[in-house]
């Protein structure tokens, strides 16, 4: 049986269990699935308890995705980069975000909890691509609802065995917390290594944007990739004049196009270029030597002051826009 609960102690765990959700929907490395499902065990024996846990839990998901849509609609982009700067998730989060919703649509969000990095990036994704309040907040409700439900019924299944596991974990006392805590810690630093693992391959010679500006009027001027999602590019719809508009996932397309005699600059507005350096080494697998990630990216061109071009009016035909062929 689980253990009875007065009303100090519901009180408290309650308190607890809304703080951890809240934590971990803000992006803290403190998982909140192992008290969800502790909580449904526990609610199988008081379901008015589980009741009040569902409601608090699915409010405080609610609350954080409301403060990170507000956040995506008022900074746009700058938001989802300092995200991603942050997370020990890799940084190229924003672009396979941005991937996700071009495939998925607005469904991204319901899905959104269940895909590792996609959670914390999706709210304010939605607010930076200006959703609708009303959508957004019964989509955000809908994965909140699934999201703590699925947990919270799987404690209420799973509730024999965590009453066996329970008293042994009490009866280990400071050996468990000390395991618990290893166990983050060892999850926390597994992150920080894949982190550190991805950027290692990212390493690659960059060009500045003063070299690349004295490489265009050259008269062999290099050819000029936007390697940005289409969601990217419609948050800030401009490029550098005359780039080559192809999509990290399609980049591959373009591969047998490309030339191999003319130097080929790609650009991003990711965090340490991390699209624009995944492109290059793609095309550089594919046997292109003369290929650099423009460093600091589109931003980095804006700010240097140098001309760019709406995409208003870009021309269907990329390849002639880009001087292929």
């Amino acid at each position: 049986m689980s253990p009875s609960l007065d009303p100090l102690s519901s009180q408290i765990a309650l308190a607890l269990m809304v703080g951890n959700v809240l934590l971990d929907q803000i992006g803290l490395p403190i998982p909140a699935i192992p008290t969800l499902v502790l909580a449904g065990a526990v609610a199988a024996d008081h379901h008015w308890w589980g009741v009040e846990m569902l409601v608090l839990a699915v409010a405080a998901c609610v609350a954080t995705d409301a403060a990170w849509f507000v956040a995506g609609r008022r900074y746009g982009n700058g938001v989802m980069k300092l995200l991603c700067r942050v997370s020990l998730t890799p940084d190229s989060c924003v672009s396979e975000t941005q991937q996700r919703f071009e495939r998925w649509g607005s469904n991204a969000i319901v899905v959104a909890k269940f895909v590792p990095g996609l959670a914390i990036i999706a709210p304010p994704l939605a607010g930076a691509m200006r959703m609708r309040w009303p959508r957004f907040l019964g989509l955000s409700t809908l994965a909140a609802t699934l999201w703590v439900g699925i947990y919270l019924g799987a404690g209420a299944l799973l509730r024999p065995q965590i009453d066996r596991l329970l008293p042994r974990m009490a009866e280990l006392g400071g050996t468990a917390a000390s395991a618990i805590g290893l166990l983050l810690a060892g999850y926390i630093g597994f992150k920080w290594w894949e982190r550190r693992r991805f950027l290692a391959t990212l390493r690659m010679l960059r060009i500045s944007v003063a070299e690349l500006y004295q490489l265009m009027t050259a008269e062999r001027a290099p050819l000029i990739i936007d390697v940005r999602s289409h969601s990217a590019r419609a948050l800030q719809p401009s490029r550098i004049p005359g780039a080559l508009l192809a999509p990290l996932d399609q980049i591959g397309v373009h591969v047998r196009e490309l030339p191999r005699d003319r130097d080929i600059v790609i650009y991003c507005t990711c965090p340490n270029e991390a699209s624009a350096a995944s492109a290059a080494k793609l095309l550089m697998n594919h046997g292109f030597r003369r290929v650099r990630p423009l460093h600091g990216g589109l931003d980095a061109w804006i700010e240097a002051g140098y001309a760019i071009e709406s995409l208003v009016a870009v021309e269907p035909d990329q390849s002639k826009a880009a001087g292929i062929g």
